[in-house]
């Protein structure tokens, strides 16, 4: 099982703290101290850092989220109070399913607090729904522009390519991601365009990233086969060899220079009436598109398309995608994306595509919250993919008891530091957080499971 993370019990207050939430187990049920366990764990965190050294610098994540949730003066009560009375205080709240107590609200600004007060007037199934259809949906003209602007770039990069690069064998460019599966939320800003590669199926073999010298799950290599009959040379992919595994490095720099490089973006710019560059200093290639306010953009929004250089080769698909694989120039990423997609889809089908809906509305939730900022479609899409293991009821009815039991599922799986992959189960999808961002969205999380509507404003 590709799993890691750390234990978080340390000495001292760290063991009290371990000691009562395992006995808070016997009282409460997993789920019950998978909730306690977050606001615990985040509170032994404030502890921990308000002990470091006067010359480290502490972490102001936690404090800023509850700033932003009107929760900064509870932190020094919590402080003052001791970890065994805060522990203590969490497992009778838990219990008897109280409210948290609210401290003492900060300021205000008058737009939003008429908002608030508009929404009191309403239950939360209310405000959910006027969410999702105020700040979760983008509207047909927005989605039907940005994927007719990206399409049109697309097809300019093709031409180019098969102008100046004719004896480059890739396919036909493709626009995917969210904007294209009717997946985006908030703002339509982002699309992606697959460039695929076409490799001999008998000169080139997937390796899967289980059996690769990195050990990720997710982390493929690409060997080429039959040298000794069909030495280099015999595929125009050899000039991208690393010893005997196609480099992902090597045919992202060599796309870089001939498109990002080599295209005259003005002489575009002018063609499509909007400002087309390519983004420097990225690690994958990204083009940036502004000033489509005739389109129903202002000027200041910015659309943006990735470039992806992809592999198919028998079930698996592979991607260039060095902000994932990192220094690692051998090594490509296996994409799931497309087979979580067609899940959702095909599930959906049975019913009254509320799983889509859920999906949507988490994804904007956690775009609009700071707290929450890390936790991308692929996190949410496999927690609705393992619910949907359990729960028969995905109607309409239905749809605010699925987004709260989401909430407290992602809780539980935080409480772990582990999210499996819902095609790949030794894949753990919080691999890459640290303890403190599982603690930041863990206690954003744990304030919603009694107060859900601090996740709509």
């Amino acid at each position: 099982m590709y799993y890691s993370g750390k234990r978080r019990g340390e000495d001292g207050i760290a063991a009290v703290i371990d000691f009562l939430l395992s006995n808070a187990r016997l009282v409460l049920g997993v789920s019950g101290a998978a909730l306690l366990g977050i606001a615990t764990l985040a509170v032994k965190r404030l502890i921990e850092r308000a002990g470091r050294p006067p010359d480290e610098k502490p972490d102001k994540k936690m404090t800023d989220s509850w700033e932003e949730l009107n929760l900064v003066s509870a932190s020094p009560k919590l402080l003052r109070k001791g970890i065994e009375g805060v522990v203590m205080k969490q497992i009778a709240a838990a219990t008897k399913k109280a409210e948290l107590s609210q401290p003492i609200p900060l300021p205000t600004p008058e737009p939003q607090r008429r908002r608030r007060m508009d929404l009191c007037a309403m239950t939360f199934a209310e405000r959910l729904q006027q969410y999702y259809r105020t700040r979760v949906c983008l509207s047909a003209e927005e989605v039907c522009v940005a994927q007719q602007r990206a399409l049109d770039i697309a097809t300019e990069i093709q031409a180019f390519l098969h102008s100046k690069h004719l004896d480059t064998p890739l396919g036909d460019m493709m626009l995917a991601g969210s904007l294209l599966d009717d997946l985006q939320v908030v703002k339509a800003d982002h699309a992606c365009l697959i460039v695929p590669l076409q490799l001999e199926s008998s000169l080139w073999t997937p390796i899967a990233g289980e059996d690769t010298f990195v050990g990720h799950p997710q982390y493929c290599m690409v060997r080429r086969e039959n040298l000794e009959f069909f030495p280099r040379g015999q595929s125009y992919w050899d000039r991208h060899l690393l010893g005997v595994y196609l480099s992902s490095r090597l045919v992202s720099e060599q796309l870089g220079k001939a498109v990002m490089e080599s295209m005259n973006w003005p002489s575009l710019s002018g063609t499509l009436e909007c400002d087309v560059r390519p983004v420097l200093g990225s690690p994958e290639l990204k083009l940036e598109i502004q000033g489509l306010s005739q389109c129903g953009y202002d000027d200041g929004e910015r659309f943006y398309i990735t470039i992806l250089p992809t592999v198919r080769l028998g079930e698996m698909t592979l991607m260039a995608q060095r902000e994932i694989t990192g220094s690692f120039d051998y090594v490509w990423y296996q994409s799931l994306y497309t087979s979580e997609t067609a899940r959702l889809a095909t599930l959906d089908k049975e019913d009254s595509e509320v799983r889509r809906k859920c999906l949507k509305t988490l994804k904007a939730v956690c775009r609009n919250c700071p707290a929450l900022r890390k936790l991308n479609g692929s996190h949410l899409g496999n927690v609705i993919l393992h619910m949907s293991e359990k729960d028969t009821d995905w109607s309409e009815s239905a749809f605010v008891d699925r987004f709260l039991q989401a909430i407290t599922e992602l809780i539980g799986y935080l409480e772990t530091g582990i999210l499996p992959s819902y095609f790949k189960p030794n894949v753990n999808l919080f691999q890459g957080f640290t303890a403190d961002d599982i603690d930041e969205m863990g206690f954003m999380l744990y304030c919603a499971v009694t107060e859900p509507e601090i996740l709509l404003i």
